[in-house]
């Protein structure tokens, strides 16, 4: 059997926001933006390098979702975000005006520092130690 997570899907308020703050804070590549009906776009964006899984901005379509955009999983780490050098992306980020709210910290098996995106969403920025690579 061969399974695996494409998308992931994240609610936005708006899709060119979403769009414009993933791609110029974090770097992502918009790989695909098809308009769907008058309001609705199929959007996906990947981290640089990224092989597999990757997110699917969609725009909140009633109040429900519009509550739960940025607590998406109740004020959990929601994402986590792999490098390959910690520290380069987390200067870059912190550059860019990122909001770190916990900072680095190293653990057995790796490094991490948890960030806040446009809407609150928590992401782990985490360089696995090397012998955890592909566990995580």
């Amino acid at each position: 059997m061969d399974q695996r997570i494409a998308h992931i899907a994240l609610v936005v308020k708006e899709y060119n926001e979403a769009i414009e703050w993933y791609s110029k804070k974090l770097g992502f590549e918009l790989i695909e933006d098809t308009p769907l009906d008058e309001v609705k776009r199929w959007v996906l964006m990947k981290p640089p390098g990224a092989k597999e899984c990757c997110l699917l901005l969609a725009r909140a379509a009633n109040e429900d979702q519009l509550k739960a955009i940025g607590s998406q999983t109740g004020g959990r780490v929601f994402l986590f975000l792999h490098t390959d050098d910690f520290w380069r992306d987390f200067h870059s980020y912190s550059d860019r005006g990122i909001t770190f709210v916990r900072p680095p910290h190293e653990f057995d098996y790796g490094t991490v520092a948890v960030f806040e995106d446009l809407y609150g969403n928590m992401w782990d920025l985490i360089q696995p130690k090397e012998s955890n690579k592909g566990k995580l």
